[in-house]
């Protein structure tokens, strides 16, 4: 028989791969930072940043109870070790216009192995700067701040957190990699204009699962160079749906590809799974995208796609993309459509879209203009199982 003695050393070295990393604590109270809604807490909070930051080790930034005001901020690393950013209380933003066209509130910058984390609220205020968006006519508008920032994060968590009327996108990702999201919580008018819940590019291996977004605008939107995204169990509604693009706006984009989104579901909103790419546009890729075992509730354009994207007038209705399209599954997607035309496939004649499935779909419409239907265009794909509306593939 082995003796106990043998495997000691084994077994103290798994126990201490076991033990939870206990990192030092720097509560922004002891840095200053008051509750009252009133005191600008940026400097007492880029304190404490600091030193959980530069800790050998790392460490943790504590915001307690209590309603903290802030103004905008930007948390850079790179850091010593892992921090862990728990927020407990309520974070509110400014509603002072002076401080609005800025491009975040609170970002993260240059981190790895950052959580944020707690189970507090972000208070954006957005109502007091909608007003002031007006880039459906301006192309030039100046931006509103997006709520929190990521880039160029890499294994880092965000989970148990509360978004809401952000002035601009609730959530950012830009060059991060390998994030979970987890357990979001993300509260806007469905007339508030701009406020992606989530909004991601330049970006790998991210996964967003088990949360809650009501918003004014794409419920997720993953545009170029996003790749390796994966989305479960999401309700989203109201808001403009899942979305990748818009693509095509610019030369030599990313590509973006391997997108899986799953387990969700969509309800009252705009749009329900679309790819959509401006036209014209330079060449570029989208490929590889499945959305699987989705339920929809009366849900505007359930399966579009949409490669003569063009929000705003003059459109050019000749004009064709050069976005090519291909390899896109659409599985078990099951419910009720508010528009006739349940499933519209609109790709570009320049670059017909290819390798597009349907598979078992069953979207029903009840408006006065008879049962669902579909419509496809310059596509290339097969139909399987049931099919409701009929397939056009």
């Amino acid at each position: 028989m082995v003796s106990f003695i043998h495997w000691l050393p084994f077994l103290l070295i798994l126990a201490d791969a076991r033990r939870p990393h206990f990192l030092k604590t720097f509560n922004v109270l002891s840095y200053g930072a008051r509750p009252d809604r009133i005191t600008d807490n940026s400097m007492p909070f880029l304190r404490a940043w600091k030193d959980a930051c530069e800790h050998d080790g790392g460490g943790r930034v504590w915001i307690p109870r209590g309603e903290f005001k802030l103004d905008s901020i930007v948390f850079v690393g790179p850091c010593k070790g892992p921090v862990d950013f728990v927020i407990r209380g309520l974070l509110e933003a400014s509603t002072d216009p002076s401080k609005f066209f800025v491009d975040h509130w609170i970002a993260f910058k240059y981190v790895d192995q950052l959580v944020v984390r707690g189970g507090g609220y972000l208070l954006g205020n957005g109502r007091s700067a909608w007003q002031f968006n007006d880039c459906a006519t301006n192309s030039r508008c100046k931006p509103l701040p997006v709520t929190m920032r990521f880039d160029f994060v890499s294994n880092s968590k965000v989970n148990h957190i509360h978004s809401i009327d952000s002035k601009n996108a609730h959530f950012n990702l830009f060059a991060c990699h390998n994030m979970n999201m987890s357990h979001i919580r993300i509260l806007a008018p469905a007339t508030s204009p701009n406020t992606d819940g989530i909004h991601i590019g330049s970006s790998t291996k991210i996964k967003i699962t088990n949360s809650l977004i009501s918003t004014g605008d794409d419920c997720i939107s993953m545009i170029a160079g996003s790749k390796d995204i994966m989305v479960s169990e999401v309700h989203c509604g109201p808001g403009h749906g899942f979305s990748i693009g818009s693509l095509g706006g610019s030369q030599n984009e990313e590509h973006v590809n391997g997108i899986y989104i799953q387990n969700s579901t969509l309800r009252g909103t705009q749009n329900g799974l679309r790819i959509k790419t401006w036209a014209p546009s330079p060449p570029s890729l989208a490929s590889d995208f499945t959305f699987e075992d989705i339920i929809m509730e009366n849900v505007n354009n359930p399966i579009f796609i949409d490669q003569q994207y063009c929000p705003m007038p003059p459109c050019n209705g000749l004009a064709q993309s050069n976005v090519q399209i291909k390899n896109v599954t659409f599985r078990k997607v099951h419910g009720t459509s508010s528009s006739k035309i349940a499933v519209k496939i609109q790709c570009s004649k320049h670059v017909p879209c290819e390798g597009v499935n349907l598979v078992n779909i069953n979207l029903e419409y009840r408006g006065p203009e008879g049962p669902a239907a579909s419509s496809c265009m310059n596509v290339k794909g097969k139909s399987y199982g049931s099919q409701l509306p009929a397939g056009c593939l």
